[in-house]
């Protein structure tokens, strides 16, 4: 390896162990860093350890991360080493797992993280139009942060909100069926120190605050569980079912739900029979109420009304008896046997002579059915 090579290959570690932007200096800086963090975490960082096994310690890699990232806005080289510590695990063992999810941040990012959805159905509401506004607005492109240190615009592939889009989050939280100019007033009342109200949800956070709750510990804040309501398209299944009358089979509302006031017992069973649901669907006998062949199609060529394999009083169809591990290797040894290895040591698969062997075995069966 010549020096130039060897130099990039440093450069190419070195940035999945310190993540993009960060300069020597930090790295460099990385221990007495470290032990500053010690000195603020250790407590809380014990308490996460002691929630798992004590040789599953390795499990408490992700809240840990989360941690580090309430305490200094990012997952810093100094919060890789702090972890490692914590778990005596190496830096790059942490570093693998924290560039792995994307809400561990691996540069300095602001208090408020706006994330826009510009994947297929927000980009058709609009989208774009949302993250182009916002980019133009504050200065700032993907993954960039205003200079006053608030803001850090992001695009997001997928929010899992399409009913409501286009939709926007800060810090997760969700803001939804967004326009440019409301998009804009977010932003700004959120550099003004404000925390805007989202569509859904709790109060606003900031980035510090949410990877706090992340890593385990309770909001303290009041308002932190106070606000937020489920929104229209969340609730329309809901409206219709109660409009049509329609339930769950068997379903008792009276039936307690077993809890830490209920001790261990499992609630009663009722033998009260279902009340009348209203649906007009029609019910779906289980499939060991058909013939063998019936359900054997069924499942090689399920269709919508085909009921799913493990419905109650379902017994999957078997073609035959089932093979054993004698019948098993005897078939992988025929097979072994019929398909010598080429001449590179690979096997020569089906060759012509197979081939017609299949297609007349394959005629003979369909002539023997008719």
């Amino acid at each position: 390896m010549t020096q130039s090579q060897f130099g990039n290959a440093t450069s190419r570690l070195d940035g999945l162990v310190t993540g993009p932007g960060e300069v020597p200096a930090q790295r460099n800086g990385g221990g007495s860093r470290s032990a500053d963090l010690h000195a603020k975490l250790d407590e809380r960082a014990r308490e996460i350890v002691a929630r798992y096994p004590a040789d599953r310690s390795r499990s408490a890699l992700l809240p840990l991360l989360h941690l580090v990232q309430s305490e200094e806005g990012y997952v810093s080289p100094a919060g890789v080493e702090f972890c490692a510590d914590v778990l005596g695990l190496n830096k790059a063992q942490v570093g693998a797992v924290a560039t792995f999810y994307t809400m561990y941040k691996r540069r300095p990012t602001g208090d408020w993280l706006v994330s826009v959805c510009t994947n297929t159905m927000c980009n058709v509401l609009g989208g774009q139009q949302v993250y182009d506004a916002l980019t133009e607005h504050l200065g700032v492109g993907h993954d960039e942060t205003t200079p006053d240190g608030k803001i850090t615009l992001e695009h997001a592939e997928c929010l899992a909100a399409c009913d409501y889009g286009p939709v926007m989050t800060v810090n997760y939280d969700f803001f939804d069926q967004v326009d440019p100019d409301a998009a804009v007033a977010v932003v700004n009342e959120l550099r003004a120190g404000g925390r805007p109200q989202p569509s859904r949800g709790a109060r606003l956070c900031t980035l510090k605050e949410m990877s706090l709750q992340l890593a385990g510990f309770a909001d303290p804040r009041e308002e932190a569980v106070a606000d937020g309501l489920a929104g229209d398209p969340t609730l329309a299944g809901l409206r219709l079912a109660q409009q049509h009358g329609i339930s769950v089979a068997g379903y008792d509302p009276n039936t307690p739900i077993k809890g830490s006031q209920t001790g261990d017992k499992p609630a009663p069973a009722t033998t009260r029979p279902a009340a009348a649901t209203g649906s007009t669907a029609p019910d779906v006998k289980s499939p060991d109420d058909k013939s063998p062949q019936v359900r054997t199609a069924e499942t090689r060529n399920p269709d919508a009304k085909t009921a799913v394999p493990d419905a109650p009083g379902t017994t999957p169809p078997v073609d035959g008896v089932p093979a054993g591990p004698a019948d098993a290797r005897s078939a992988e040894q025929a097979g072994a046997a019929a398909n010598k290895p080429a001449s590179d040591a690979k096997p020569a698969g089906d060759g012509t002579e197979a081939q017609e062997r299949s297609l007349k075995s394959a005629t003979s069966e369909e002539e023997a059915e008719k």
